[in-house]
């Protein structure tokens, strides 16, 4: 059996999913690390910027770091391996440009799409191992705020369409490891 070249690693906040995923990549030097969150203000969020900071120390100095919110163009520039944390910074980057996040989703979904494929023909599109990290939503409670519920529905429909694309798809769970 060969290795598989498209993951998804998913799981609850601080399950463990990151550590996991940069194990997979750990024999391969040449990895681009994909964060698409928003570079953190210290003062402004110094808790934040904390989380973000200790992330950027645990990951070996041969990794190449890109700090943006296309992924997609970050994959289509990457030759070698590709770890991208996580989908969940991803959605809200995209809300965020969009400005929608007050507005009813069935309004604008559409437009969310074309982000969510371009990100996908960049994935099945990349030559060599991707794995990608995301929150599992699917466990939580129903937002009583929109912009909750937003957040919930386009990762989860997001998640879904990306695990259509992957040789593997793994439930890290306090640390532990399971895959679907």
């Amino acid at each position: 059996m060969s290795s598989p070249q498209k993951v998804l690693v998913t799981g609850g906040v601080r399950s463990g999913k990151s550590r996991h995923a940069e194990a997979l990549l750990a024999g391969s030097a040449d990895v681009t690390y994909v964060a698409p969150g928003a570079v953190p203000d210290p003062v402004a969020d110094p808790e934040w910027a904390a989380r973000v900071a200790a992330h950027r120390a645990s990951r070996p100095a041969s990794w190449r770091t890109v700090e943006t919110t296309d992924v997609a163009a970050a994959l289509r520039g990457a030759d070698g391996p590709v770890l991208v944390d996580c989908l969940g910074t991803w959605v809200t980057a995209v809300v965020d440009d969009l400005g929608t996040w007050d507005q009813p989703l069935a309004g604008w979904r559409d437009r969310f799409d074309v982000h969510l494929d371009g990100l996908l023909d960049a994935w099945r599109a990349h030559p060599a191992l991707v794995v990608a990290v995301t929150n599992e939503v699917g466990w939580g409670l129903v937002s009583e705020h929109r912009s909750g519920r937003v957040f919930t529905d386009l990762l989860g429909r997001a998640n879904q369409a990306v695990a259509r694309h992957c040789d593997d798809i793994v439930l890290v769970v306090a640390g532990r490891a399971l895959h679907l």
